[in-house]
């Protein structure tokens, strides 16, 4: 039971003495769901598979279904015969009662003040992710909506999933008229994307080969009372496949011919107008239709709820957590149990974000603005005011202005105030603790963060702002109602936050497109009662979402890793061999080549027990990997470092290269030189 709709707790507000009854009560009924006797899901009873719908055996999927549906009947034989009061009275005590702590400690502290301005009604959704790795679609409920109430993309709308009951479901027997007019519609809908452009006749054909299947598939197959367009639609199928027949001729080309017999095959075990029952085996339109969007659907599925996308960033695993809280409020509070923050519910809201290897630590620190200038200064420079235009689900415009903080400016003050040490914990230079400052602002006026969100994650701290609003009209909405936000409470704000702020967790909605290079939104998957969703008060996480959180730790070790050995065997290949320094590298080369082995295998191993979704045990890995790879780079500089004063020592020696070229040079210098140095005749003197 996750909560109330809009008229019970209408209802409950009203009827005091209801209220009086559930705070006096002690028993608990006696829950009517029994889906407690699904004791291992599909995914565990089939240890090769990976989620629970892959391939299953028939029997499985029948004694789950079996199971769903005795307990859909026992609800109804349970409130059968009972008054509203009972049955809200056995809501809520199950609610009290029950395993779900976020919205056990929501309804407790609201009933026993008796202050019920807090409790808002549930988001009613067709679509939910569970505490387990489990999630489920129902296609037969509906139209709901949600999303934002104005503007954006990607709203949960009526079409969004693919309807069983219009495409190839049984549906409400229509009229004659009805049909009539349902057929025209279809006709000129597929008519209207050929223009006033010509045609082909096979084209022609075709189309209407497709409007008449479908149609009949929806609203003549299977009825008790049979329609007279039926029958005339059945007369003009044959007319058809006679006229597709007269295409075997040899004046038609090779594509109208193909195109004919493919036609004719698809036609030929049709029994679409009969009242014989057939089973149906062939793809038709209506099924090709409905399986590309049931496809679409869980491609979807995948995408927001298996495999998630998260924030851009490096985010690495410690042991130990310890949060930070600094309570900020504009006048001194002596004690912790003075604050208007239930902190109990904080603490155990922050535990479940963490892995079970890890370990929460949490400190409280109370920052008056009144006695802590610069941290006043910061407040009051990121404080800020807009006009925002706000247009209702019923049409109605309203401009409201909205104070709020301005997150990049508060950033900046607060690191500017962080810098002087006053924020600074023990453990900010431990390698297995990481620090989590989270700000936390206490404000008698409504205050938002960046005109629209109650926390917001960045880099180095997490920022949430706290007011006195009980009901706050959100710009989201769900079934063409506002949803509204308790701004007293804003502890699932804070853990989406401090989730983004861990491991890059990213709201349901939100998801990477290749085809765009950037994100976009499908509200579709918004739902279950966890912080990442806005169709629910509830703020525990997932187990799907545990798995994202490990994977997004195991994914910054292994990029890390692998980006340091590359670093690494780069340096190498950038190394000049020489004869003199081959000997030495041979002997370092053992060692290397057992260091890079072993980061390898640690590659390996991380990969293949990630694949069985044994994250516990491939955190136990990440810090040996972090290591090796260390080593193996250590390994790699000492045996540069060994290498390079070989490569600097010269090597004094004297080389005289002979070239036959100089000869004739040498033998042209001999001959002036005897020339001119030849002893000369003395010559006799005459007088």
């Amino acid at each position: 039971m996750k909560g109330l709709s809009e008229s019970e707790i209408n209802f409950l507000k009203e009827n005091k003495d209801l209220q009086t009854k559930i705070r006096q009560s002690e028993t608990i009924p006696e829950s009517v769901l029994a889906l407690e006797k699904i004791k291992r899901p599909l995914y565990e009873k089939h240890p090769m598979e990976k989620f629970a719908w892959t391939i299953t055996e028939d029997t499985d999927t029948a004694e789950w279904s079996n199971i769903c549906v005795d307990a859909l009947n026992n609800v109804d034989q349970f409130y059968r015969g009972k008054d509203t009061a009972d049955i809200i009275h056995g809501k809520v005590m199950q609610i009290l009662k029950g395993k779900n702590e976020d919205m056990k400690q929501l309804f407790g502290k609201e009933l026993i003040s008796g202050d019920l301005s807090g409790i808002h009604a549930e988001c009613l959704t067709d679509t939910w992710i569970g505490k387990d790795r489990w999630a489920f679609i129902d296609l037969s409920a509906g139209p709901l909506s949600w999303g934002p109430a104005v503007g954006g993309e990607g709203v949960r709308t009526e079409l969004s999933l693919p309807n069983v009951k219009k495409t190839i479901g049984a549906v409400a027997e229509i009229s004659e008229d009805e049909a009539e007019d349902r057929l025209q519609d279809a006709i000129q809908e597929k008519f209207a994307v050929f223009g006033d452009k010509e045609h082909q006749a096979i084209d022609i054909l075709l189309a209407e080969i497709d409007i008449y299947e479908l149609f009949a598939f929806k609203h003549c197959k299977g009825r008790k009372v049979k329609l007279a367009l039926c029958q005339e639609l059945d007369e003009r199928m044959h007319d058809l496949k006679n006229e597709l027949q007269s295409f075997d001729g040899e004046e038609y080309d090779e594509g109208h011919r193909r195109k004919a017999v493919e036609a004719l095959k698809r036609m030929e075990n049709w029994n679409l107008f009969s009242d014989t029952h057939e089973e149906f085996h062939n793809y038709t339109v209506a099924r090709d239709t409905f399986l590309a969007h049931l496809g679409a659907t869980l491609w979807g599925s995948m995408r927001h709820i298996i495999l998630p996308s998260v924030a851009d960033g490096a985010f690495h695993f410690y042991d130990k957590i310890s949060f930070q809280l600094f309570f900020i409020t504009q006048e001194k509070v002596r004690h912790n149990k003075q604050l208007p923050v239930d902190l109990e519910a904080l603490k155990d809201g922050l535990s479940s974000l963490l892995l079970p290897s890890q370990k929460a630590m949490f400190s409280y620190h109370r920052l008056p603005l009144s006695e802590e200038p610069a941290l006043a200064m910061a407040f009051s420079v990121a404080r800020r005011a807009a006009a925002v235009p706000l247009l209702l689900v019923n049409g109605t415009y309203r401009k409201t202005i909205r104070t709020y903080l301005d997150s990049s400016i508060l950033q900046h003050q607060l690191q500017r105030f962080n810098d002087q040490g006053s924020l600074k914990g023990m453990h900010a230079q431990s390698r297995s603790t990481l620090e989590v400052p989270i700000f936390w602002f206490l404000h008698s006026e409504p205050l938002l963060v960046d005109k629209h969100y109650q926390a917001k994650a960045l880099s180095d701290m997490v920022i949430v702002v706290q007011s006195e609003t009980s009901s706050w009209e959100s710009h989201m909405q769900c079934n063409g109602n506002s949803l509204l936000w308790d701004l007293r409470r804003p502890i699932k704000a804070a853990l989406a936050a401090a989730s983004e702020h861990l491991a890059g967790l990213l709201p349901l909605h939100l998801v990477y497109s290749q085809a765009h290079e950037t994100a976009i939104e499908d509200w579709a998957w918004s739902v279950g009662c966890n912080p990442l969703s806005i169709t629910s008060q509830g703020w525990h996480i997932s187990q799907f979402q545990s798995d994202t959180v490990a994977r997004s730790y195991i994914i910054t070790t292994l990029e890390e890793s692998i980006q340091l050995v590359n670093s690494a065997i780069h340096h190498l290949v950038m190394e000049h061999t020489t004869e003199q320094t081959f000997k030495l590298f041979k002997s370092q080369e053992r060692e290397l080549v057992n260091k890079y082995n072993h980061v390898v295998g640690l590659w390996r191993r991380i990969a293949t027990v990630t694949g069985e979704l044994r994250y516990m045990d491939a955190m136990r890995l990440l810090y040996v990997l972090e290591d090796a790879s260390k080593g193996f780079v250590d390994q790699v500089n000492t045996t540069i470092a060994l290498l390079h004063p070989i490569h600097c020592t010269r090597q004094r020696k004297v080389e005289v290269e002979f070239d036959m070229t100089t000869i004739p040079a040498f033998l042209i210098v001999l001959g002036v030189l005897w020339l001119v140095l030849r002893p000369r005749r003395p010559k006799p003197k005459i007088n």
